[in-house]
């Protein structure tokens, strides 16, 4: 096999140092996983509107398309909480079939991550925020905890609130009519067993020991035995034992038109959340990720899962800890996973009919409260205004506004306040003797009339226009009449662009023409080009241009040598 194929598929890269114990790891990691996945995608489908058992084909096809991709070796994919909600959010207001608009949004979520990744922008998801999916995290259990209020409550009118504000939540609430006790006995109780047996399973060392299947199971047994369903307890109905078909997608403009905008918002979370928990991961089996290539195993796992049926999905915090903890060694372990679904879909789907919807809200809470890590919420927003504001716009949006959006305007302000961040340009007032060597000015050095010498350093591009504007004004104001030489270092000037070479450009002509010598020093190579291909280059003397110097006298020593020259061959001019 080439080198490109081991690239791409990184499962088979995998396979060339495989051993047979590495095989029982990945054996074992993969049931574990594929005990907390089962029940996790029903009510991850239920969260997203749609019939339990799409949230089970995302659990297989997705899985199985990410894991052979994968550039992390313990990343599991499928169905996730953020994501659900997402897609809830996106397609409650279309008309018409639900299930079609969620399986399209899957093929535009995978069409727009491809595009990121053919067009290689998967490392512009360094430059937003992680606050971003802090604060979402923070506002999506919100609106978790609301929607799911309805099946844990047993209410019937209760209208979605997943997007909306909470003055609405709480209207539909009182409009709800009375609650279902039947229903509100199972939920709780549901999420007392969850808390329980982690207990137990925490205080015994049981890591591997599925508490949420276990808690499912037992649900659907205590309703099927008591006919709880008869008496109005909700249940998921009848699943299909059958795995998902080959169907295309509902390619309808006017849908593709309504949910464009929530997929560039789904897509782009997906490869936060993604990036964000591989890079978690890797932090910890000290692996190293090829982002361009995490990108193209998430954009594909949605697209080819909307081709069998899926909704969007992305990488799983519970499933790959899950994974990790378990002893997973490569991307095998995730087709495992898979694997173990399918064949619980086959043999078990009949039994299923009687699992409670509220058995899986109360999972879904239990999951949502622990979404929110209160450390790292108060970490952000501690650590500063940038991080804090991130955070609470993010999460103010979620509840306010749409899960969608939130993502939208927290990456848009992510780019607000990271461009003036970035384009900061510091300037330093130099004074040297006449032996050439330079330090920095203190308050109440004497100032060198006759030579000037300032350094910048910092960005050169339009994100740092306005800062490079102050410092030439300030370097204009110290400019006096007997002021005869000025020494610019640009050793740490970079990333030129055309706005800051047009600001250099004219700061320089407005110098000269008050009869002043400019020289610059410490130019490198990059700002030298730019020099050249601007033209000014040709403006400036070449020998008032001192080069970055390899050796121990730099080219400002140099620079400031010529510049005192200068002035003193001026002098001597005017005495003779």
């Amino acid at each position: 096999m080439t080198p490109i194929l081991y690239r791409v598929v990184p499962a088979l890269d995998a396979l060339r140092t495989y051993r047979l114990q590495d095989a029982r790891a990945d054996v074992l990691a993969g049931l574990t996983v594929a005990a907390v996945a089962v029940p996790q995608a029903m009510a991850y489908a239920m969260v997203a509107g749609l019939p339990v058992e799409h949230g089970l084909y995302t659990a297989i096809v997705m899985t199985a398309v990410g894991a052979v991709l994968d550039s992390s070796r313990q990343l599991i994919n499928g169905p996730t909480n953020a994501i659900s909600i997402a897609v809830l959010s996106a397609i409650a207001l279309v008309p018409g079939d639900k299930v079609q608009a969620a399986v399209l949004l899957a093929f535009l979520v995978g069409a727009v991550q491809l595009g990121i990744t053919f067009l290689r922008l998967g490392d512009l998801t360094r430059y937003i925020s992680h606050s971003v999916i802090v604060g979402f995290t923070a506002g999506a259990s919100t609106l978790l905890v609301l929607d799911q209020l309805k099946n844990l409550l047993g209410l019937t009118s209760m209208g979605d609130v997943h997007a909306h504000f909470l003055v609405r939540f709480l209207r539909t609430l009182v409009e709800g009519g009375p609650v279902h006790l039947a229903t509100v006995a199972v939920g709780l109780g549901s999420v007392a067993a969850v808390l329980g047996l982690r207990w137990l399973k925490g205080k015994l060392g049981w890591v591997l020991f599925p508490e949420l299947l276990t808690v499912v199971v037992l649900a659907a047994l205590v309703v099927a035995g008591l006919g709880l369903d008869a008496e109005g307890v909700k249940v998921v109905g009848a699943i299909p034992a059958a795995l998902p078909g080959f169907a295309l997608p509902h390619l309808d403009v006017a849908l593709i038109r309504d949910l464009a905008p929530s997929a560039v918002a789904i897509g782009t979370l997906g490869l936060l959340e993604a990036i964000a928990m591989a890079k978690s991961i890797a932090q910890r089996t000290r692996q190293k990720l090829d982002l361009n290539q995490q990108c193209f195993s998430e954009g594909l796992a949605n697209f080819t899962g909307s081709f069998f049926q899926c909704f969007p999905g992305s990488g799983s915090l519970t499933r790959s800890a899950i994974n990790q903890q378990a002893g997973a060694v490569s991307q095998w372990s995730g087709v495992v996973s898979a694997l173990a679904v399918a064949a619980i879909v086959l043999l078990f789907a009949p039994y299923a009919r009687f699992i409670p919807r509220a058995a899986l809200a109360g999972i879904l809470m239990v999951t949502a409260a622990r979404m929110i890590d209160p450390k790292q919420l108060l970490y952000h927003l501690r650590a500063s205004r940038f991080d804090a504001i991130i955070v609470v716009a993010t999460a103010v949006a979620a509840v306010a506004i749409s899960v969608e959006f939130c993502v939208l305007i927290g990456v848009f302000l992510s780019f607000l306040l990271a461009v003036p961040r970035a384009g900061q340009a510091v300037l330093t007032e130099f004074v040297a003797g006449p032996d050439g060597v330079a330090h920095e000015r203190f308050p109440g050095d004497p100032g060198s009339d006759p030579i000037l010498i300032f350094g910048l350093e910092g960005e050169m591009f339009f994100g740092a226009a306005p800062n490079l504007e102050r410092h030439f004004e300030s370097i204009e104001a110290r400019i006096l009449p007997s002021t005869q030489v000025l020494v610019l270092r640009l050793k740490r000037f970079r990333t030129p662009d055309a706005v800051g070479m047009h600001l250099l450009e004219d700061f320089l002509a407005r110098v000269r023409e008050r009869g002043v010598t400019v020289l610059t020093c410490g130019v490198r190579d990059e700002l030298y080009r730019a020099f050249e291909k601007t033209g000014l280059a040709e403006e400036l003397a070449p020998e008032h241009v001192f080069r970055e110097e390899p050796v121990r006298q730099t080219s400002t020593m140099l620079a400031v040598r010529h510049a005192y020259a200068l002035v003193d061959g001026a002098h001597a001019a005017r005495g003779a």
